[in-house]
């Protein structure tokens, strides 16, 4: 691939990159449709690791599938864009890398719902936001591999 299709991918990267924080930031903190109307009394949280994992799964019958899933499936879903679009929009492309940047932008976001008190801030949630983003780096390397396999049959 040449240095002007490099430079186009690394910068439609950037700008997805971009939008897909401003989407993660408005869906985790503003939603409405997430149950993020008004604000609550008091600070919500959970610093005790797999306790809500743990809580989801055993209630899952009770709470329905629904929850569960969105619960600990959404957790890991959120964040996989993430892994996917750092790689891709920033020159650090290592797991290590991505697996802090997906650390950090989680402990922002449940900071943030912490104190704006719009949701819990929930150690189990920094666990699976970061797992997800580690999913989306290898989904990244996975797919460049296919792409240079393919741009080097095309050769």
């Amino acid at each position: 691939m040449n240095a002007k299709k490099r430079r186009r991918y690394r910068i439609l990267g950037k700008i997805l990159f971009v939008l897909y924080i401003l989407f993660v930031f408005y869906f985790l903190l503003v939603s409405e449709s997430y149950g993020r109307i008004g604000e609550m009394q008091d600070y919500r949280y959970n610093l005790v690791l797999f306790k809500e994992i743990k809580r989801f799964w055993n209630y899952r019958e009770q709470l329905g599938i629904f929850a569960t899933a969105t619960n600990l499936l959404g957790n890991i879903l959120i964040f996989l864009p993430f892994g996917f679009f750092m790689p891709m929009a920033s020159r650090y492309r290592s797991f290590l890398t991505t697996s802090i940047y997906s650390l950090a932008l989680s402990l922002v976001v449940e900071l943030s719902q912490l104190f704006l008190k719009v949701g819990c801030f929930d150690v189990d949630d920094l666990l699976l936001n970061t797992i997800g983003g580690m999913l989306g780096y290898i989904t990244f390397t996975v797919c460049n591999v296919i792409r240079r396999n393919h741009v080097k049959k095309t050769k």
